[in-house]
Protein backbone atom coordinates (compact mmCIF):
# COMPACT_ATOMS: atom_id res chain seq x y z
CA UNK A 1 0.00 0.00 0.00
CA UNK A 2 0.93 3.46 -0.73
CA UNK A 3 0.38 5.24 2.00
CA UNK A 4 1.09 9.50 3.06
CA UNK A 5 0.17 11.55 5.87
CA UNK A 6 -0.78 15.21 5.14
CA UNK A 7 -1.40 17.96 7.46
CA UNK A 8 -3.55 21.59 7.06
CA UNK A 9 -2.17 23.85 9.29
CA UNK A 10 -5.15 26.62 9.93
CA UNK A 11 -7.34 23.97 11.20
CA UNK A 12 -4.79 21.34 12.36
CA UNK A 13 -6.73 18.77 10.30
CA UNK A 14 -5.29 15.27 8.80
CA UNK A 15 -5.63 13.97 5.72
CA UNK A 16 -4.41 10.84 4.35
CA UNK A 17 -4.17 9.14 1.06
CA UNK A 18 -4.40 5.05 0.88
CA UNK A 19 -3.23 4.01 -2.54
CA UNK A 20 -3.11 0.49 -3.91
CA UNK A 21 0.45 -0.56 -6.08
CA UNK A 22 -1.36 -2.54 -8.09
CA UNK A 23 -3.79 -0.78 -9.62
CA UNK A 24 -3.26 3.21 -9.08
CA UNK A 25 -6.35 3.30 -7.20
CA UNK A 26 -6.68 5.75 -4.62
CA UNK A 27 -8.98 6.89 -1.53
CA UNK A 28 -8.52 10.05 0.82
CA UNK A 29 -9.68 10.61 3.63
CA UNK A 30 -10.58 13.81 4.85
CA UNK A 31 -9.56 16.41 2.52
CA UNK A 32 -9.35 20.28 2.98
CA UNK A 33 -10.54 22.49 0.35
CA UNK A 34 -7.44 24.83 0.34
CA UNK A 35 -5.23 21.95 -0.22
CA UNK A 36 -6.65 20.24 -2.87
CA UNK A 37 -3.98 21.21 -5.80
CA UNK A 38 -1.11 19.78 -3.00
CA UNK A 39 -3.01 16.77 -2.60
CA UNK A 40 -3.75 15.94 -6.18
CA UNK A 41 -0.41 16.78 -7.24
CA UNK A 42 0.62 14.25 -4.89
CA UNK A 43 -1.13 11.85 -5.88
CA UNK A 44 -0.68 12.23 -9.32
CA UNK A 45 3.31 12.00 -8.49
CA UNK A 46 2.86 8.72 -7.17
CA UNK A 47 1.00 7.36 -10.15
CA UNK A 48 -2.24 7.29 -8.36
CA UNK A 49 -5.93 8.33 -9.32
CA UNK A 50 -8.13 9.35 -6.30
CA UNK A 51 -11.69 7.18 -6.84
CA UNK A 52 -13.15 7.20 -3.07
CA UNK A 53 -13.00 10.53 -1.32
CA UNK A 54 -14.42 9.50 2.32
CA UNK A 55 -15.31 12.33 4.46
CA UNK A 56 -15.42 10.97 8.44
CA UNK A 57 -18.07 13.26 9.41
CA UNK A 58 -19.86 16.67 7.83
CA UNK A 59 -16.90 18.86 9.24
CA UNK A 60 -17.50 22.17 11.04
CA UNK A 61 -14.29 23.66 11.14
CA UNK A 62 -13.54 23.33 7.32
CA UNK A 63 -14.48 22.80 4.01
CA UNK A 64 -13.94 19.32 2.18
CA UNK A 65 -12.05 19.30 -0.46
CA UNK A 66 -14.22 16.75 -1.90
CA UNK A 67 -16.01 19.14 -5.02
CA UNK A 68 -12.71 20.38 -5.80
CA UNK A 69 -10.75 16.99 -5.82
CA UNK A 70 -13.35 15.70 -8.49
CA UNK A 71 -11.90 18.68 -10.70
CA UNK A 72 -9.19 16.33 -10.80
CA UNK A 73 -10.59 13.36 -11.02
CA UNK A 74 -14.14 13.44 -12.03
CA UNK A 75 -15.02 9.43 -11.82
CA UNK A 76 -14.44 9.85 -7.89
CA UNK A 77 -17.28 8.50 -5.48
CA UNK A 78 -17.45 10.97 -2.45
CA UNK A 79 -18.27 8.98 0.65
CA UNK A 80 -20.39 10.24 3.12
CA UNK A 81 -22.33 8.59 6.26
CA UNK A 82 -26.00 7.50 5.32
CA UNK A 83 -27.08 9.53 9.07
CA UNK A 84 -24.99 12.64 7.48
CA UNK A 85 -28.15 14.86 6.28
CA UNK A 86 -25.66 15.68 2.95
CA UNK A 87 -27.93 17.52 0.35
CA UNK A 88 -25.82 16.41 -3.13
CA UNK A 89 -26.86 13.54 -4.84
CA UNK A 90 -24.12 13.37 -7.65
CA UNK A 91 -21.55 11.65 -7.27
CA UNK A 92 -22.39 10.30 -3.94
CA UNK A 93 -22.44 7.19 -2.03
CA UNK A 94 -23.75 6.49 1.54
CA UNK A 95 -21.55 4.35 3.74
CA UNK A 96 -23.23 2.32 6.91
CA UNK A 97 -21.86 0.14 9.69
CA UNK A 98 -20.11 -2.94 8.19
CA UNK A 99 -19.74 -1.69 4.19
CA UNK A 100 -16.30 -2.37 2.79
CA UNK A 101 -14.94 -0.13 0.54
CA UNK A 102 -12.81 -1.61 -2.09
CA UNK A 103 -10.38 0.65 -3.60
CA UNK A 104 -7.62 -1.58 -6.02
CA UNK A 105 -7.18 -4.41 -3.90
CA UNK A 106 -7.36 -2.28 -0.96
CA UNK A 107 -10.01 -3.16 1.37
CA UNK A 108 -11.25 -0.43 3.78
CA UNK A 109 -13.72 -1.18 6.34
CA UNK A 110 -16.85 1.00 7.57
CA UNK A 111 -17.71 2.39 11.40
CA UNK A 112 -20.11 3.90 12.49
CA UNK A 113 -18.95 6.19 15.63
CA UNK A 114 -21.85 8.17 15.81
CA UNK A 115 -21.48 11.64 19.13
CA UNK A 116 -19.62 14.22 17.55
CA UNK A 117 -22.10 14.26 14.54
CA UNK A 118 -24.91 11.98 14.07
CA UNK A 119 -23.18 10.64 10.37
CA UNK A 120 -19.70 9.80 12.09
CA UNK A 121 -18.00 7.07 10.22
CA UNK A 122 -14.35 5.37 11.23
CA UNK A 123 -12.44 3.65 8.50
CA UNK A 124 -9.67 0.71 9.03
CA UNK A 125 -7.95 -1.11 7.06
CA UNK A 126 -8.66 -4.71 6.11
CA UNK A 127 -5.81 -6.16 7.90
CA UNK A 128 -6.93 -3.71 11.07
CA UNK A 129 -3.25 -1.88 11.05
CA UNK A 130 -4.59 1.26 10.24
CA UNK A 131 -7.50 3.23 11.54
CA UNK A 132 -8.81 6.18 11.03
CA UNK A 133 -11.27 8.24 13.36
CA UNK A 134 -12.40 11.36 12.25
CA UNK A 135 -13.21 13.51 15.07
CA UNK A 136 -14.19 10.04 17.34
CA UNK A 137 -11.03 9.50 18.62
CA UNK A 138 -8.23 11.73 18.83
CA UNK A 139 -4.69 11.19 20.73
CA UNK A 140 -5.50 11.53 24.15
CA UNK A 141 -8.94 13.30 23.51
CA UNK A 142 -11.73 13.45 21.43
CA UNK A 143 -14.10 15.00 19.42
CA UNK A 144 -16.78 17.43 21.10
CA UNK A 145 -20.16 16.60 21.61
CA UNK A 146 -21.73 20.34 22.12
CA UNK A 147 -23.63 20.65 18.73
CA UNK A 148 -24.40 19.45 15.64
CA UNK A 149 -26.39 16.54 17.01
CA UNK A 150 -23.71 15.71 19.77
CA UNK A 151 -23.78 13.39 22.49
CA UNK A 152 -21.77 12.25 25.19
CA UNK A 153 -23.10 8.68 25.69
CA UNK A 154 -23.35 8.11 21.92
CA UNK A 155 -19.88 8.64 21.71
CA UNK A 156 -18.32 7.07 24.80
CA UNK A 157 -20.40 3.93 22.83
CA UNK A 158 -18.26 4.35 19.54
CA UNK A 159 -15.02 4.88 21.21
CA UNK A 160 -15.43 1.38 23.31
CA UNK A 161 -17.11 -0.44 19.85
CA UNK A 162 -13.51 0.83 17.99
CA UNK A 163 -11.08 -0.13 20.91
CA UNK A 164 -13.38 -3.71 20.89
CA UNK A 165 -13.28 -3.78 17.37
CA UNK A 166 -9.42 -3.19 16.74
CA UNK A 167 -6.19 -4.88 18.73
CA UNK A 168 -4.07 -2.92 20.72
CA UNK A 169 -1.21 -2.78 17.94
CA UNK A 170 -3.49 -0.70 15.16
CA UNK A 171 -2.22 2.62 14.34
CA UNK A 172 -4.86 5.35 15.06
CA UNK A 173 -4.74 8.47 12.48
CA UNK A 174 -7.34 10.86 13.75
CA UNK A 175 -9.12 14.18 11.58
CA UNK A 176 -7.12 16.74 14.27
CA UNK A 177 -4.25 16.88 15.95
CA UNK A 178 -3.47 20.29 18.21
CA UNK A 179 -0.51 19.44 19.82
CA UNK A 180 1.90 17.83 17.08
CA UNK A 181 0.89 14.50 17.15
CA UNK A 182 1.06 12.46 14.41
CA UNK A 183 -0.32 9.13 15.63
CA UNK A 184 -1.08 7.06 18.55
CA UNK A 185 -2.60 3.20 19.01
CA UNK A 186 -5.45 1.59 20.42
CA UNK A 187 -3.43 0.20 22.87
CA UNK A 188 -2.03 3.28 23.94
CA UNK A 189 -5.26 5.30 23.89
CA UNK A 190 -7.18 2.61 25.64
CA UNK A 191 -4.33 3.12 28.40
CA UNK A 192 -3.52 6.80 28.37
CA UNK A 193 -6.27 8.91 26.79
CA UNK A 194 -7.49 11.25 29.58
CA UNK A 195 -11.62 11.48 28.47
CA UNK A 196 -11.45 8.14 27.74
CA UNK A 197 -9.05 5.26 28.83
CA UNK A 198 -10.23 1.20 28.68
CA UNK A 199 -11.76 1.62 32.05
CA UNK A 200 -13.77 4.83 31.78
CA UNK A 201 -17.17 4.61 33.43
CA UNK A 202 -19.86 6.34 30.80
CA UNK A 203 -20.97 8.91 33.76
CA UNK A 204 -17.43 9.94 33.70
CA UNK A 205 -16.83 10.55 30.02
CA UNK A 206 -19.84 12.38 30.14
CA UNK A 207 -19.17 14.43 32.95
CA UNK A 208 -15.89 15.10 31.16
CA UNK A 209 -17.79 16.45 27.80
CA UNK A 210 -20.72 18.06 29.04
CA UNK A 211 -18.61 20.64 30.97
CA UNK A 212 -15.70 21.89 28.21
CA UNK A 213 -17.37 25.27 27.65
CA UNK A 214 -15.43 25.66 24.21
CA UNK A 215 -16.07 28.08 21.88
CA UNK A 216 -17.52 27.63 18.43
CA UNK A 217 -15.37 26.90 15.25
CA UNK A 218 -13.90 29.81 13.50
CA UNK A 219 -15.36 28.72 10.14
CA UNK A 220 -18.68 26.81 11.52
CA UNK A 221 -21.23 29.16 9.49
CA UNK A 222 -19.09 28.70 6.30
CA UNK A 223 -18.47 24.99 6.92
CA UNK A 224 -21.42 23.43 7.45
CA UNK A 225 -23.28 24.58 5.04
CA UNK A 226 -20.77 23.68 1.88
CA UNK A 227 -19.87 20.52 3.60
CA UNK A 228 -23.68 19.77 3.06
CA UNK A 229 -22.94 20.15 -0.07
CA UNK A 230 -20.15 18.14 -0.66
CA UNK A 231 -17.69 21.27 -0.40
CA UNK A 232 -19.79 24.14 -2.02
CA UNK A 233 -18.93 27.69 -0.81
CA UNK A 234 -22.27 29.49 -0.63
CA UNK A 235 -21.52 32.80 0.26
Amino acid sequence: MIFRQLFSADTCTMTFILGCEQTGQAAIVDPVIEECERDAKLAKELGLTITHILDTHVHADHITGGIALKKHFPQATHVYSMHSGVTFTTGLTLAKEGDVIQVGSLKIHVLETPGHTNGCLTYYTDDKKMVFTGDALFIRGCGRCDFQQGSASKLYDSIMKIYSTLPDDCLVYPGHDYKGMMFSSIGDEKKNNPRIFATQTREGFCEIMNNLKLPNPRYLDVALPANLLGGVKTN
